[in-house]
């Protein structure tokens, strides 16, 4: 198999906190036209073949998947996925019955610092498969949707080496990222500008701190799929707070 995974589709870089990131403004339909050309793989390619909705869609019909990934640690090289979680929803409904959660079995073993975080253990993921086994479960389930993440620098790059791994070829999709809607708000707006300069504490944009601010509900963190849930809910909330559901998708993705 040739290794076209080098090839970075075009309009994207390498580099900056992920492995591999969009830029903005990208033409997504382009990407994926390409990507349907130029990768080796049945499975990305028909992940390519089912598109992406048009940059000009409006929020309210747009069809969104929330997911979480938990992890081993930090570096999307050197640790791995452990658990997937994903939610599909709208504006309006979050199909909690077509959620999905998925344990994953590392290469490496767990950490005796990771566990406290997300909770799952050594016996937990003995019979669990990898990646490859489900794959294009999880394909299929995002396939067609917006993904929602809440700081898209880990499920960016976790899945894209993850794939590519195992591929020998990388994937990569349109993210909403809700994190990056807090911190265009409370990190780069004037107000933050302002009490930065003043001194004062900067507000968390953590997925619990930013639930809070719109009166959702706190749930226990370090579950993907609790995760998932509160990240769909998160984004629901940020667009009836301060968009229109008219606004066009291609203001929010990354």
């Amino acid at each position: 198999m040739t290794n076209k995974s080098a090839r970075i589709p075009p309009g994207v870089r390498e580099g900056g906190h992920s492995k591999i990131t969009a830029e903005e403004g990208e033409n997504w339909a382009a990407v994926y036209r390409d990507r349907v050309d130029t990768v080796d793989d049945e499975r990305l390619r028909w992940f390519y073949q089912q598109g992406v909705v048009a940059a000009e869609t409006p929020l309210d019909q747009v069809s969104f998947v929330a997911l979480d990934f938990e992890t081993t640690g930090l570096s999307a090289e050197q640790d791995e996925i452990i658990s997937i979680g994903l939610v599909p929803f709208d504006l309006n409904r979050i199909r909690l019955r077509e959620s999905r959660y998925w344990l994953l079995k590392p290469n490496q073993g767990l950490t005796e610092t990771s566990v406290p975080f997300h909770g799952i253990t050594h016996s937990q993921l003995d019979d669990a498969p990898d990646l490859i086994h489900i794959l294009e479960q999880v394909l299929a389930a995002v396939a067609g949707k917006i993904v929602v993440v809440h700081y898209r620098y880990i499920e960016r790059e976790f899945f894209y080496t993850a794939v590519k791994k195992r591929l020998g070829e990388g994937i990569l999709f349109p993210m909403v990222d809700t994190m990056e809607l807090e911190a265009q708000l409370y990190r780069r707006g004037i107000c933050s500008q302002i009490k930065r300069l003043l001194g004062a504490k900067q507000e968390s944009i953590r997925l619990g701190d930013s639930r809070l601010r719109y009166s959702l509900p706190h749930y226990g963190q370090h579950h993907a799929l609790t995760d998932a849930i509160a990240t769909a809910e998160l984004l629901q909330a940020q667009i009836q707070h301060r968009y229109s559901p008219s606004v066009p998708i291609s203001d929010l993705w990354i």
